[in-house]
Protein backbone atom coordinates (compact mmCIF):
# COMPACT_ATOMS: atom_id res chain seq x y z
CA UNK A 1 0.00 0.00 0.00
CA UNK A 2 2.77 2.40 0.65
CA UNK A 3 3.83 2.05 -2.76
CA UNK A 4 0.52 2.77 -4.58
CA UNK A 5 0.19 6.24 -2.01
CA UNK A 6 3.75 6.57 -2.91
CA UNK A 7 2.89 6.74 -6.71
CA UNK A 8 -0.26 8.58 -6.39
CA UNK A 9 1.52 11.41 -4.99
CA UNK A 10 4.30 11.47 -7.47
CA UNK A 11 1.65 11.37 -10.21
CA UNK A 12 -0.15 14.63 -8.60
CA UNK A 13 3.35 16.15 -8.00
CA UNK A 14 4.09 15.70 -11.83
CA UNK A 15 0.50 16.77 -12.77
CA UNK A 16 0.80 19.97 -11.07
CA UNK A 17 4.38 21.00 -12.42
CA UNK A 18 2.66 19.96 -16.05
CA UNK A 19 -0.06 21.93 -15.44
CA UNK A 20 1.81 24.97 -14.11
CA UNK A 21 3.90 24.90 -17.22
CA UNK A 22 1.05 24.60 -19.42
CA UNK A 23 -0.61 27.62 -17.99
CA UNK A 24 2.44 29.66 -18.50
CA UNK A 25 3.08 29.17 -22.04
CA UNK A 26 -0.85 29.42 -22.46
CA UNK A 27 -0.27 32.88 -21.24
CA UNK A 28 2.84 33.24 -23.68
CA UNK A 29 0.81 32.33 -26.25
CA UNK A 30 -1.80 35.22 -25.43
CA UNK A 31 0.80 37.80 -24.82
CA UNK A 32 3.58 37.11 -27.38
CA UNK A 33 3.95 40.44 -29.77
CA UNK A 34 5.96 38.17 -32.21
CA UNK A 35 3.79 35.35 -34.03
CA UNK A 36 6.66 32.81 -34.79
CA UNK A 37 7.42 32.97 -30.76
CA UNK A 38 3.28 32.79 -29.98
CA UNK A 39 3.30 29.13 -32.28
CA UNK A 40 6.69 27.90 -30.22
CA UNK A 41 4.53 28.41 -26.92
CA UNK A 42 1.61 26.16 -28.43
CA UNK A 43 3.91 23.98 -29.08
CA UNK A 44 5.18 23.69 -25.39
CA UNK A 45 1.37 23.95 -24.32
CA UNK A 46 0.61 21.05 -26.71
CA UNK A 47 3.78 19.00 -25.65
CA UNK A 48 2.01 19.45 -21.57
CA UNK A 49 -1.32 17.81 -23.04
CA UNK A 50 0.85 14.93 -24.73
CA UNK A 51 2.78 14.43 -20.91
CA UNK A 52 -0.59 14.57 -19.48
CA UNK A 53 -2.20 11.38 -21.51
CA UNK A 54 1.18 9.70 -20.63
CA UNK A 55 0.22 10.11 -16.91
CA UNK A 56 -3.45 8.83 -17.70
CA UNK A 57 -1.71 5.43 -18.87
CA UNK A 58 -2.80 6.55 -22.83
CA UNK A 59 0.37 6.27 -24.40
CA UNK A 60 -0.97 6.00 -28.12
CA UNK A 61 -2.61 8.61 -27.51
CA UNK A 62 0.01 11.07 -26.29
CA UNK A 63 2.12 9.87 -29.23
CA UNK A 64 -0.63 10.86 -31.58
CA UNK A 65 -0.88 14.47 -29.76
CA UNK A 66 2.56 14.68 -30.41
CA UNK A 67 2.59 13.60 -34.06
CA UNK A 68 -0.16 15.55 -35.12
CA UNK A 69 -0.42 18.14 -33.31
CA UNK A 70 2.88 19.22 -32.58
CA UNK A 71 4.51 17.62 -35.83
CA UNK A 72 1.92 18.71 -38.86
CA UNK A 73 -0.31 21.25 -37.18
CA UNK A 74 2.43 23.56 -35.83
CA UNK A 75 3.74 23.05 -38.90
CA UNK A 76 0.55 23.71 -41.04
CA UNK A 77 0.47 27.12 -38.86
CA UNK A 78 4.17 28.47 -39.04
CA UNK A 79 3.99 27.64 -42.91
CA UNK A 80 1.02 29.84 -42.87
CA UNK A 81 2.23 32.84 -40.80
CA UNK A 82 5.37 32.57 -43.81
CA UNK A 83 3.38 31.89 -46.60
CA UNK A 84 0.93 35.09 -45.91
CA UNK A 85 3.78 37.12 -45.14
CA UNK A 86 2.14 38.05 -42.10
CA UNK A 87 4.15 40.77 -40.49
CA UNK A 88 6.17 39.34 -37.54
CA UNK A 89 5.40 42.85 -34.65
CA UNK A 90 2.51 44.67 -34.80
CA UNK A 91 2.16 47.91 -36.16
CA UNK A 92 0.47 49.62 -33.04
CA UNK A 93 -0.16 48.36 -29.34
CA UNK A 94 -2.17 45.25 -29.12
CA UNK A 95 -3.35 46.27 -25.48
CA UNK A 96 -7.13 48.38 -25.07
CA UNK A 97 -8.96 49.87 -22.12
CA UNK A 98 -10.99 46.55 -21.20
CA UNK A 99 -8.70 44.69 -18.47
CA UNK A 100 -10.39 45.14 -15.71
CA UNK A 101 -13.98 43.76 -17.47
CA UNK A 102 -11.38 40.96 -18.79
CA UNK A 103 -9.98 40.36 -15.96
CA UNK A 104 -13.71 40.34 -13.96
CA UNK A 105 -15.40 37.86 -16.71
CA UNK A 106 -12.13 35.70 -16.03
CA UNK A 107 -13.07 35.45 -12.13
CA UNK A 108 -16.50 34.94 -13.00
CA UNK A 109 -16.24 32.12 -15.33
CA UNK A 110 -13.24 30.47 -12.91
CA UNK A 111 -15.48 30.67 -9.83
CA UNK A 112 -18.35 28.73 -11.87
CA UNK A 113 -15.73 26.27 -13.23
CA UNK A 114 -14.55 25.49 -10.13
CA UNK A 115 -17.86 25.49 -8.48
CA UNK A 116 -19.05 22.94 -10.91
CA UNK A 117 -16.07 20.59 -10.98
CA UNK A 118 -16.40 20.47 -6.99
CA UNK A 119 -19.76 19.71 -7.51
CA UNK A 120 -19.47 16.85 -9.85
CA UNK A 121 -16.01 15.50 -8.62
CA UNK A 122 -15.65 17.03 -4.91
CA UNK A 123 -16.54 13.48 -3.36
CA UNK A 124 -14.46 11.31 -5.72
CA UNK A 125 -11.26 8.90 -4.64
CA UNK A 126 -8.81 9.44 -6.54
CA UNK A 127 -8.85 5.92 -9.47
CA UNK A 128 -6.17 4.52 -10.86
CA UNK A 129 -6.40 3.36 -14.52
CA UNK A 130 -7.93 -0.26 -14.66
CA UNK A 131 -6.85 -3.14 -17.17
CA UNK A 132 -10.41 -2.41 -18.75
CA UNK A 133 -9.73 1.20 -19.13
CA UNK A 134 -6.07 0.50 -20.52
CA UNK A 135 -7.39 -1.67 -23.09
CA UNK A 136 -10.01 1.27 -24.27
CA UNK A 137 -7.33 3.26 -25.11
CA UNK A 138 -4.90 0.50 -26.84
CA UNK A 139 -4.09 1.59 -30.24
CA UNK A 140 -6.80 -1.40 -31.74
CA UNK A 141 -9.69 -0.06 -30.23
CA UNK A 142 -8.86 3.65 -30.75
CA UNK A 143 -8.66 2.64 -34.75
CA UNK A 144 -11.51 1.04 -34.84
CA UNK A 145 -13.57 3.57 -32.71
CA UNK A 146 -12.04 5.96 -35.20
CA UNK A 147 -12.65 4.35 -38.49
CA UNK A 148 -15.77 2.69 -37.80
CA UNK A 149 -17.78 5.31 -35.34
CA UNK A 150 -16.01 8.75 -36.54
CA UNK A 151 -14.66 7.84 -39.87
CA UNK A 152 -16.71 10.93 -41.54
CA UNK A 153 -15.56 13.56 -38.86
CA UNK A 154 -12.08 12.10 -39.18
CA UNK A 155 -12.27 12.61 -42.80
CA UNK A 156 -13.68 16.10 -42.59
CA UNK A 157 -11.12 17.39 -40.54
CA UNK A 158 -8.91 16.23 -42.77
CA UNK A 159 -10.14 17.95 -45.60
CA UNK A 160 -10.89 21.27 -43.54
CA UNK A 161 -6.46 21.02 -42.71
CA UNK A 162 -5.93 20.39 -46.77
CA UNK A 163 -8.24 23.71 -47.60
CA UNK A 164 -6.26 25.56 -44.77
CA UNK A 165 -3.18 24.72 -46.64
CA UNK A 166 -4.46 25.36 -49.98
CA UNK A 167 -6.25 28.60 -49.07
CA UNK A 168 -2.50 29.81 -47.55
CA UNK A 169 -0.75 28.99 -50.50
CA UNK A 170 -3.40 30.97 -52.59
CA UNK A 171 -3.55 34.04 -50.14
CA UNK A 172 0.46 34.34 -50.26
CA UNK A 173 0.41 33.89 -54.55
CA UNK A 174 0.67 37.39 -55.98
CA UNK A 175 -0.62 37.37 -59.46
Amino acid sequence: MPFVLSTMVAQTVVFWILAVVMVAAAIGVVRAQNVVHAALYLVVVLAGAAAQYILLVAEFVAWVQVLIYIGAIVILFLFGIMLTRAPMKPDGPLDNNQRFAAGVVSLFLFGVLTALLIDAYGDAPQIHPKASMVLKGSPTAIASSMFRNYLVPFEVVSMLLLAALVGAVVIARRD
